[in-house]
């Protein structure tokens, strides 16, 4: 069953009216995450990927990204869209977060700017914001959207969701 759509009100977006397959969008805006109080990414020149139903997924620029954080990890998923994912643990003093990070090292034809690439699940790290705000991570732990008060669901991830 397809859920209702939440309108949106001003300066908002509902991601069902996002495209499918996702477009992926340059953004100028400020986007952080921080830590055990780290930056570990911090940058003006993000790419967003927009799917329908999902919270906007931040891919910053390796230039930007602490990689001497990142440990790779033997993990992989694999997206229809962009291709093979993999995964990256994160590592500050002696604070491990398992999986926190994504790259897409041979995106699929038409994903081709997430190259050298990182995008973070908000849930794993102690902040993640966009132009300041704290984002909250897309609910069901596998999509690594960001949800901040600029955007309006249902988001799949959701419970009941699984069919959408």
């Amino acid at each position: 069953m397809r859920p209702q759509r939440v309108e949106p009100g001003p300066g908002q977006a509902s991601v069902w009216d996002y495209p499918r397959p996702p477009r992926v969008e340059p953004s100028e805006r400020h986007v952080r995450v921080e830590i055990a109080d780290t930056v570990v990414a911090d940058t003006r020149r993000a790419l967003r990927v927009l799917e329908t139903a999902g919270a906007p997924v931040w891919y910053l620029p390796a230039a930007d990204v602490r990689l001497d954080l990142l440990v790779p990890t033997e993990r992989r998923t694999v997206c229809e869209w962009k291709g093979v994912a993999r995964y990256y643990d994160l590592h500050v003093g002696d604070r491990v977060s398992r999986a926190a990070a994504w790259t897409y090292p041979q995106p699929a034809a038409g994903y081709e700017a997430l190259r050298d690439h990182v995008a973070f699940y908000a849930g794993r790290v102690d902040l993640a914001t966009v132009d300041g705000e704290p984002a909250t991570p897309q609910p069901g732990g596998f999509y690594g959207g960001w949800v901040t008060s600029d955007v309006v669901g249902p988001f799949k991830g959701e419970p009941g969701s699984e069919g959408w």
